[in-house]
């Protein structure tokens, strides 16, 4: 037991080196009444959710008291400080994080350093998520794999804080992108993730709940080219680049979502006014 704790309970990060986003440690704790913390700062993230009782919560200008439900967020190089009420000492939990992603995750979910406070109703749900990832480290013989569990629980927690602080997120019409536009771009991820396979224009605007003729004209309004052509041209551009390298002709059509060679040899001189093997042998001429 941490001696200023009733309760205390961590785990901790050996091999914290995801660059996006880490976990440094995660833990649990019911403190003595009037148990405080700071005036410091921290070089990470450090993040705390009210389960029970009341506290006192500081940092520059902002000073609150949070209850159950309650969230405040300590920012990289921010001066705070926090303390346990005299009467009703609160039981919160915490987790530490740092990484290169942290602060727009962090945005995303509507905390900044200017609004570092948020309240959820589903405590009950973040109770769960935050002990999942302090159960992450059970020091078992895989510590990356258990440093990449926590993470993954982390991001699920800060999708949790989103959801319970839409009320800050940006949500006027003017400031949403249209619908069709955000289906414009998963159809333009799709084709870019997906163009060595038999893709189907039809099915890609059945999944998107588009009709094939209004998804073409909003994807030719966007990209200058149908979805056809840009599929094309998505091939024809990683073929050209596969035959800088060692693969067969064949081997290339494959990789870039042709069966029969030939019809892919058809294409590529119809596209670059060149066959594939002439292209591969005018590279190695120059080289």
């Amino acid at each position: 037991m941490n001696f200023e704790h009733y309760y205390f309970a961590a785990g901790f990060n050996s091999v914290p080196d995801e660059l996006d986003l880490a976990v440094l440690f995660s833990g649990e704790g019911k403190p003595y009444p009037g148990h405080k913390m700071g005036p410091a700062v921290h070089d990470y993230y450090l993040i705390h959710t009210v389960l029970a009782g009341e506290g006192m919560f500081q940092c520059g200008n902002i000073s609150q008291k949070c209850r159950t439900g309650d969230t405040f967020v300590i920012f990289p190089g921010a001066l705070f400080s926090y303390q346990a009420d005299d009467t009703l000492p609160w039981h919160y939990v915490w987790i530490a994080l740092q990484g290169n992603s942290v602060a727009a995750l962090l945005s995303d979910a509507g905390i900044t350093k200017e609004r570092p406070l948020l309240h959820a109703e589903n405590v009950d749900e973040l109770t769960s998520l935050y002990e999942r990832t302090r159960q992450s480290f059970q020091q078992s013989p895989y510590p990356r794999l258990e440093s990449l569990e926590a993470s993954g629980w982390a991001r699920l927690l800060l999708h949790k804080f989103g959801l319970s602080n839409l009320d800050v997120l940006p949500a006027r019409p003017q400031e949403m992108p249209e619908m069709i536009d955000r289906q414009i771009d998963q159809a333009i991820r799709w084709i870019s993730l997906q163009f060595h396979q038999q893709i189907s224009i039809d099915q890609i605007a059945a999944t998107l709940g588009y009709h094939r003729a209004h998804l073409s004209k909003a994807f030719k309004q966007r990209t200058g080219l149908s979805p056809k052509q840009y599929l094309l041209k998505m091939r024809m551009d990683k073929a050209k680049g596969l035959l800088e390298g060692t693969l067969s002709i064949d081997q290339v059509a494959s990789s870039v979502g042709f069966n029969d060679a030939l019809y892919f040899s058809k294409q590529f001189r119809k596209y670059f006014g060149i066959p594939p093997s002439e292209y591969r042998a005018a590279l190695r001429s120059n080289n």
